[in-house]
């Protein structure tokens, strides 16, 4: 028995990979086009300076508790000392961000995709 490779192969005998089918919607031009462009834009103009911030943010907390033993120890109030302050800081930062970034998902991003997205149902129901 040949194994002539699959019954429902995607390239003809030459290997050339099939035509284009017309009628499917164009995914590089929708990734290419400026309303996709300015999407990204806007969503990487949030993400990446946020989690800059993040970063630093938490590589200060760990740098202090791990070389500012005397500082992280110094007392706030009561027997809760400045690392303590610092590690729930790090869950207030945290749920802060993610509260902006929804804030801003549903005002910046959402509209732009919902348009985007219009766009190519509205190009798939006229192909």
């Amino acid at each position: 028995m040949t194994d002539d490779g699959p019954a429902h192969s995607s390239a003809d005998e030459s290997g050339a990979p099939p035509p284009p089918d017309p009628q499917a919607l164009d995914y590089i031009a929708a990734n290419e086009s400026p309303e996709f462009t300015r999407l990204r834009r806007t969503h990487r103009s949030f993400v990446f300076p946020m989690a800059a911030f993040f970063i630093i943010w938490y590589a200060v907390y760990v740098l202090l508790g791990a070389y500012a033993h005397d500082f992280m120890a110094r007392p706030v109030f009561g027997s809760v000392n400045m690392g303590i302050v610092l590690g729930l800081g790090q869950f207030v930062t945290t749920f802060a961000i993610t509260s902006i970034y929804v804030v801003f998902a549903n005002r910046r991003l959402d509209p732009q995709a919902q348009a985007i997205r219009g766009d190519l149902e509205e190009q798939e129901a006229s192909a």
